[in-house]
């Protein structure tokens, strides 16, 4: 029996590495992801347009106040107005009245067209700081003395640091660096779910539909077949998963030199006022600092990483054999049957991207220990080192006892449905073959 699984095993195993699409997503996905965060981060530099804002200051306080910079030229103008305005080229008009501080009127920005939501906000703020430096003189603040104040960076008053405590051990925390392995492991696993689980369903159908299976079963049990099948795809997917990280771990080495912290820096400061500021960080992150990506509990998440991609997989690939045991030609049909599999794995990947910004919530907790969610959202929690001993080993165990049970499940299926050609087959159905003794 070990011997005839151990065949399949191999057949699967040699006939999909050397397939040309391996070799291809092999190479392609880590260049891929590299040239999305290269590509990302060079076009939020290039894409720098510098808005030229008209100002009438009427209150004749903020001329020496709405500072200039690299994004915004502030030019005040008095022969420029609301109405010509776009015509002398400006972006926008500025408009201080003289009783700004009043509330009976209000500053305004008026613009022709919409203005991106980074470059109101940089005006929003430069009026802000303005105004309070205004107020703070009122108040009879030496202009000298507040300059120096203004001038005066963070770094040089004090120096902020996050550290984790668990008993006796203190290490360094860093949020952003957590949250870009967990999102990218939960990631990883995602797509992994879908590429070899629809990998093995589409192997069964083939062998279904070409009448491969009728021939081989007449020398192995359909269990036998249904699980070489599952373990030789798995193992083409740890390969896969392996070079995939050696190979992303060099292109972030690489691009650690071809970028200069200051382009890096510049990149993380026009990203301040985005709505997706936390992704675009964890990318610079990624990239500017290869001894806090080196820091992280790798002894841990590397081996939660291929426990979890393994035990999911074996899990869901079981599930998806006994759809493609069942399905004849009818693609609908296919894809019927599938949506009972793919909904907890789309719904896994919800839970995971709030997982990974709230790793403590009880949806997260829940998420992490539940078998269907567990592989995607476990991996969100893990790199933050904060997730206690008794949950982990609670979805270990949980995960080894469901994907035992998705096989039983899928293995009764299969051994009936693998024979079973020119019917549609109900869930109703293959629920009454799990009954059927064998």
């Amino acid at each position: 029996m070990n011997n005839k699984i151990g065949l399949i095993i191999k057949r699967e195993y040699t006939t999909r590495v050397r397939n040309r699409s391996f070799i291809l997503s092999t190479i392609l996905l880590p260049l891929f992801f590299f040239g999305f965060i290269i590509a990302t981060t060079y076009f939020s530099i290039k894409s720098i347009d510098k808005q030229h804002i008209a100002v009438r200051d009427e209150s004749g306080e903020f001329k020496n106040s709405l500072k200039n910079d690299e994004e915004i030229t502030f030019d005040f103008n008095n022969n420029i107005n609301a109405d010509n305005f776009a015509g002398e080229g400006y972006a926008a008009f500025l408009h201080i009245p003289a009783d700004f501080a009043s509330g009976k009127d209000s500053v305004k920005l008026i613009s022709s067209k919409q203005l991106g939501i980074g470059t109101e906000e940089k005006v929003r703020n430069v009026i802000d700081d303005a105004i309070r430096d205004h107020t703070l003189l009122e108040h009879h603040i030496d202009k000298k003395l507040l300059d120096s104040i203004n001038n005066v960076k963070p770094d040089e008053l004090y120096h902020f640091s996050s550290v984790i405590r668990q008993g006796k051990k203190t290490e360094h925390s860093n949020a952003g660096l957590s949250y870009g392995i967990g999102f990218g492991s939960g990631m990883l696993i995602y797509i992994t779910l879908f590429i070899y689980g629809a990998a093995v369903m589409r192997g069964v159908m083939e062998e279904k539909t070409n009448r491969i299976a009728e021939v081989i079963i007449s020398s192995v049990r359909p269990f036998q077949l249904m699980l070489g099948k599952i373990i030789g795809i798995a193992a083409v997917g740890i390969t896969q998963l392996l070079i995939w990280f050696a190979f992303i771990m060099i292109l972030l080495g690489v691009a650690s030199f071809l970028l200069s912290p200051e382009t890096l820096q510049h990149t993380q400061s026009l990203q301040t006022a985005m709505s997706n500021q936390g992704n675009a960080e964890t990318a610079i992150q990624f990239l500017s600092t290869k001894e806090t990506f080196l820091s992280a509990n790798w002894a841990l998440i590397l081996p939660c990483l291929l426990f979890y991609f393994l035990g999911g997989y074996l899990f869901y690939a079981a599930l998806f054999a006994a759809v493609g045991s069942v399905v004849n030609e009818d693609p609908q049909e296919a894809q019927a049957l599938m949506l009972p599999i793919t909904m907890p794995i789309i719904l896994s990947f919800i839970i995971m991207v709030s997982t990974a910004q709230n790793p403590d919530s009880k949806m997260a907790v829940w998420g992490s220990i539940i078998p269907f969610s567990s592989p995607i959202v476990m991996m969100a929690r893990i790199p933050g080192g904060g997730v206690p001993a008794w949950q982990l080993a609670l979805s270990i165990i949980l995960l080894i006892g469901g994907f035992i049970l998705t096989t039983y499940i899928a293995g009764k299926i299969y051994r009936t449905g693998i024979l079973l050609y020119g019917k549609k087959v109900t869930l109703k159905e293959m629920s009454k073959w799990l009954f059927r003794r064998s």
